[in-house]
């Protein structure tokens, strides 16, 4: 048999280059020989890792095409680095050894003959002529690729499942196994049916998870619509997805679905705040018009954080919302008040607090839009930071140059502090009674009283410098146990009801606060719709998440997702399940929520806030004007004058709320009772009470029953 001329040549090669490669690193060490022939090996490392890395066949034939120029050089470095020819002549044995194994194995020339194609350019042997094949309606002869011809196979082989026909087969980049089958009915002008992922999964031999069908759009050049479908197979993908899942594909597979905590949205993107130790979840709807449905500690538990150490917030804007997932309780922090924030604007606007995001909140001292003073409404459970708001919130006001009076139920420390720098302050049911009866005389004295200009009374506007008085602002702490009171309680209701409804035209705000917005401990509806819509509700910890929501629900018109305030913030720290097998306590770790509240803004959006913190151990005139703003002089006179601007400390007048009794109508006497000592009630507990009847028998009983006038 006569030899190919490209391997005599090969073979005279290795004869010529073994002694070459034997003799020069002893010779000539720094023979440019040597350089060449270890650029030529490093060339064929270089293609060995090509060739490693290449998806396509026959990987292993180039490794071995470029081995020769690798192992000369090897041969080469390993002359240079023995003495002389090295130990029995290793230097010739290696350069002998390297020549033989190219001699037999031929890798250039035997390797880059592909296709089989004969080494002699003798004519190919002539062949009996047979019928042609039919084509094969899987494989018609058009052109296609060879992943397209082998994937058509193994769909021949499944039987033509759906009766459709592989169109093209795309390999997705990177991947050895992930592609996308492009197929179409095989009748032309059928749809495709009984298609599923476990059809086109069994011919390839992957799992149904790893095949998603969809619809073909039409596009220029190709039809698309029933007749037409797509199939991703993706085993790689989705084994990588398994593993190392991006946000988007984590939020896809565990929040998205629709047994997830947020079905039917969409993560937009996942950003992180370092400076603020935040990260944000950024998502839409699908569909915009849907409403997004948040389960949050479900959505936790899908994005793998705490769901219970209040780090986690969502703030929904329409049909898209935020997700803020911070490091440590944001609304653990606090914020000193100072007056440059509760200076008010040109709009009579002020920050009082920030929220989680640290974006900064305002309330009103007067309405700018309706061109009338401001009502207040504060809600909240004992030492949950209701008297440090009414701190910020009066001394926003008495900066804004207006006059405070405050009532209290019972005197404590912060709101005799406060009393030094505001107009007027008491703390029993009666010194309440009687602010607000003044405060509703003087709604009639300024609605008389001429202003300057023009000598005409007019309705209070806010920031005229024409107007003759100020805005005053009547705060009623408790006001809800206040109205409650035996003696005075009927008086406080009805009076702050009527201020309520008619303050606003001369120049009068009301400030409700207590522990309930509801009709039954003292807000009547048409009180407690006036509050609404002429102030922005602050509800602070109501003693209970569910509590909390009941009030904040209770203050608006419609009912908007409301935030959670927990008694305390705390990090989970370990397993409580591993705390419980091993009997030990919980960790105490819990931080106070007092001063942080949800705020009720103009367009019935709840939002969590932080309010500004006023240091009542410090001095606070820092924080208050250096003159405390007082009523006009026409004003103390006009009240004076109806017998209401006095020591509101004093005991009971005769006669001031209820006429005195005569001599002869002592049952009237024992019921509405006399002036106490300190000016709290009526008289005496026990002359304040009815006498109740003893009972010993059921007509008795009757008789009592029927005696009763104010059941």
């Amino acid at each position: 048999m006569t030899t190919p001329r490209s391997v005599a040549l090969e073979r005279l090669a290795y004869t010529l280059a073994a002694p070459v490669l034997a003799v020069a690193p002893n010779l000539c060490p720094d023979s440019p020989v040597n350089q060449v022939v270890q650029l030529a090996g490093a060339a064929g490392i270089g293609g060995w890792f090509l060739a490693a890395r290449s998806d396509e066949p026959g990987a292993g034939r180039k490794i071995l095409r470029w081995s020769p120029l690798v192992l000369a050089a090897a041969v080469d470095v390993a002359a240079g680095h023995t003495t002389g020819f090295g130990p029995y002549g290793l230097d010739g044995l290696l350069a002998a050894g390297w020549a033989a194994a190219g001699y037999l194995v031929m890798p250039f020339s035997r390797h880059t003959r592909r296709h089989h194609r004969p080494a002699l350019a003798a004519p190919a042997p002539q062949l009996a002529p047979t019928q042609a094949p039919e084509p094969s309606p899987a494989a018609p002869d058009d052109g296609a690729d060879q992943l397209t011809r082998d994937a058509r196979m193994l769909w021949e082989q499944a039987g033509m499942p759906g009766r459709t026909h592989i169109v093209k087969a795309t390999r997705h980049p990177g991947q050895r196994h992930d592609m996308t089958l492009l197929l179409r009915a095989s009748e032309t002008g059928r749809p495709i049916t009984g298609l599923s992922e476990a059809v086109v999964a069994a011919p390839f031999g992957v799992h149904s998870s790893d095949v998603v069908l969809a619809e073909v759009a039409i596009q220029p050049g190709r039809q698309g619509g029933p007749g037409w479908m797509e199939a991703r197979i993706t085993p790689d993908a989705n084994a990588r997805r398994r593993t190392k899942p991006t946000a988007q594909e984590r939020w896809t597979d565990r929040v998205a679905g629709p047994k997830g905590g947020a079905p039917g949205s969409e993560l937009v993107h996942k950003t992180r705040d370092d400076e603020r130790q935040v990260t944000f979840y950024r998502a839409r709807m699908a569909d915009s018009t849907d409403t997004p449905r948040i389960d949050l500690p479900k959505v936790c538990r899908a994005l793998g954080l705490p769901e219970d150490d209040s780090c986690v917030f969502v703030l929904i804007d329409g049909s898209e919302f935020l997700i803020s997932a911070f490091d440590t309780p944001p609304l653990s922090a606090i914020f000193p008040a100072t007056r440059e924030l509760l200076t008010p604007d040109a709009k009579g606007m002020y920050v009082c607090g920030f929220t989680i995001t640290g974006q900064p909140v305002k309330t009103m001292v007067y309405q700018h839009d309706k061109n009338a003073p401001a009502h207040g409404l504060t809600l909240g459970v004992s030492r949950s930071g209701k008297t440090q708001f009414f701190a910020i919130h009066m001394a926003a006001q008495s900066l804004a140059g207006q006059v405070v009076w405050l009532s209290t139920v019972r005197k404590d420390e912060k709101t005799t502090v406060l009393g030094k720098y505001i107009d007027r302050q008491g703390s029993n049911a009666l010194w309440m009674a009687r602010q607000l009866r003044a405060a509703k005389a003087l709604c009639e004295i300024r609605a008389e009283m001429p202003w300057p200009h023009d000598g005409q009374p007019h309705d209070y506007k806010p920031g005229d410098t024409r107007c003759p008085y100020r805005q005053l602002n009547v705060y009623a702490d408790e006001f809800m146990t206040a109205a409650q009171d035996g003696d005075f309680g009927e008086f406080i209701q009805k009076d702050g009801e009527d201020l309520t409804v008619t303050g606003l035209k001369y120049g009068i705000g009301f400030n409700p606060a207590g522990q309930s917005p509801f009709a039954h401990n003292g807000f009547s509806t048409e009180m407690k719709d006036n509050l609404r819509q002429n102030s922005r509700p602050v509800i602070f910890n109501m003693g209970s998440p569910g509590a909390t929501r009941k009030a904040v629900e209770g203050t608006m018109e419609n009912a908007y997702d409301v935030p959670t305030i927990p008694a305390r913030y705390s990090r989970s720290e370990g397993s409580a399940i591993e705390r419980a097998i091993r009997g030990e306590a919980d960790p105490e770790n819990g931080v106070s929520t007092g001063g942080v509240a949800i705020i009720v803004l103009d367009n019935g959006r709840a939002v969590l806030m932080r309010s500004l913190y006023a240091d009542f151990d410090t001095d606070l005139s820092e924080l208050f004007p250096s003159e405390v703003n007082r009523l006009t002089d026409y004003e103390i006179a006009e009240l004076d004058k109806r017998g209401l601007w006095f020591d509101w400390n004093e005991p009971v007048r005769p006669g001031e709320f209820w006429p005195e009794p005569d001599e002869d109508d002592e049952s009237r006497s024992r019921q509405r009772g006399g002036g106490g000592k300190d000016g709290g009630g009526r008289g005496s507990k026990g002359g304040g009470r009815r006498t109740e009847p003893q009972v010993a028998s059921p007509r008795q009983a009757l008789e009592a029953i029927k005696s009763l006038t104010d059941a």
